[in-house]
């Protein structure tokens, strides 16, 4: 269970999120997170929520978000929100760190989703803390994970089916998350 303040370290994923909100403070409506974004940071494969909004506010910096194809950059002070079922994802192009607000309404199981990311993230990832790499083992890792929160987030690219598959093979092999 996540509680306000608490840091979820994805240093090898270009990021850090703050707990700003949990689901319980907020009895269900959202999960709050202030994100850091390290400088050129990918953020995430495009992936859709299938029956929650998102939103991203840029309070420093500056950050891309793809929305349903189309690039959006926002700058501090600038936010967008992007609608259940429709496909995005974020990056920060920049040289320097971008802190972002970020949403999810409702709150559903999104803090169980982003605590298991970060323990996948930093297993996968060991000592080092380089950044992760897109290997089979981490889009086995990544695919099972995306499975486990079927209402949180779906896979736009790769494909469902792709994610399907590898999750098939990674429970085959008992990885857990």
């Amino acid at each position: 269970m996540l509680h306000p303040n608490q840091i979820l370290e994805m240093t090898p994923i270009g990021m850090n999120c703050r707990i700003v909100k949990t689901a319980e403070q907020t009895k269900g409506e959202s999960l709050e997170m202030e994100w850091e974004l390290k400088p050129q940071a990918d953020g995430t494969p495009m992936h859709v929520h299938p029956k929650a909004q998102e939103t991203y506010k840029v309070l420093q910096g500056q950050i891309e978000v793809n929305v349903d194809g189309e690039w959006h950059l926002l700058h501090q002070g600038e936010e967008i929100t992007v609608s259940a079922g429709i496909p995005h994802t974020f990056r920060n192009p920049t040289d320097y760190v971008s802190k972002v607000y970020n949403i999810h309404t409702p709150a559903m199981e999104f803090g169980g989703y982003f605590a298991d990311l970060c323990k996948v993230v930093n297993k996968l990832a060991g000592h080092e803390k380089q950044k992760l790499q897109l290997d089979l083992n981490t889009a086995m890792h990544l695919s099972v994970l995306m499975k486990k929160y079927p209402n949180e987030i779906r896979s736009v690219n790769p494909p469902n089916f792709v994610v399907s598959f590898l999750n098939f093979i990674g429970k085959a092999r008992r990885l857990d998350v």
